[in-house]
């Protein structure tokens, strides 16, 4: 994860690069100079986010941290092509979406972004296979291969034996696991969570970070956004927010090694 300085916006804003970080690893989601401004009344601007430039690159964990009004929430609904920057960059593997409409604004949050919410967000009425599903579903691509792919990543994340269970049949985590393979199943180039343990007591919310622990050995890139420090430890970086500006980036791994505990908990 790289925190950059403030930059102009390229002239090639709209075009497609191939994306390389300076080790070499793709460059999954980025921040050029991202502001987002919000007109209260006549003459009050809120500066939710304020000049932030940052990369995330495949195989990346990270958590974003701050306090009330920090930015988070914002910079949640950016990466999460829910919200437009008022200006700068965001661009999801290499591509500027911000300038993108509704429309295919929807395509990159349906095909290019996986989400985990703090209520699961799951659909009561269907089995834990449908629910699976249903992102591909909207996209007319619910089928054998659909079906043997979700058979899958339910197996994958441990409810393998559960296909047919409606969700108030599952405990809080079993609902987060499906929520999880949910979001895996178009392949997406990064996990967004927002508060993804917050609903969980703390051995289910330990069971789901090793989850995600799991999940990047096979390279799957997570960014977690939290309140949580304990949380927010467990990933490789935590980028701090302040004011709508990064306040700072820690490196949990040396922090961790500093503090002399060997690494994660």
């Amino acid at each position: 994860m790289v925190v950059k300085a403030p930059a102009a916006p390229s002239a090639a804003a709209t075009e497609t690069v191939a994306p390389v970080s300076t080790d070499a690893l793709p460059i999954i989601a980025e921040f050029v100079d991202v502001h987002r401004h919000y007109v209260m009344g006549k003459d009050n601007v809120v500066r939710a986010l304020n000049g932030v430039s940052m990369q995330v690159k495949k195989g990346d964990y990270l958590a974003i941290m701050g306090r009330s009004g920090s930015g988070k929430s914002t910079m949640l609904n950016i990466l999460g092509a829910l919200d437009r920057p008022t200006s700068g960059e965001y661009r999801v593997g290499g591509r500027d979406v911000s300038k993108l409409d509704d429309d295919d604004l929807s395509d990159v949050r349906g095909r290019e972004i996986g989400f985990i919410f703090q209520s699961f967000n799951l659909i009561p009425q269907l089995t834990v296979l449908e629910n699976l599903e249903v992102p591909l579903f909207y996209q007319g691509r619910v089928g054998p291969e659909s079906r043997k792919k979700a058979e899958y990543l339910a197996d994958r994340v441990g409810l393998g034996r559960r296909l047919e269970h409606k969700p108030m049949e599952l405990s809080g985590g079993q609902q987060q696991r499906v929520a999880i393979a949910r979001a895996l199943m178009n392949d997406p180039l990064f996990l967004l969570a927002d508060e993804a343990t917050g609903n969980l007591d703390s051995n289910t919310e330990k069971e789901i970070l090793d989850l995600f622990d799991d999940l990047r050995k096979d390279a799957v890139t997570i960014v977690i956004v939290t309140h949580n420090p304990k949380v927010a430890e467990r990933a490789d970086n935590t980028l701090w927010l302040r004011d709508g500006k990064v306040d700072r980036l820690v490196d949990n791994r040396l922090a961790s090694s500093a503090a002399g505990d060997g690494g994660h908990p």
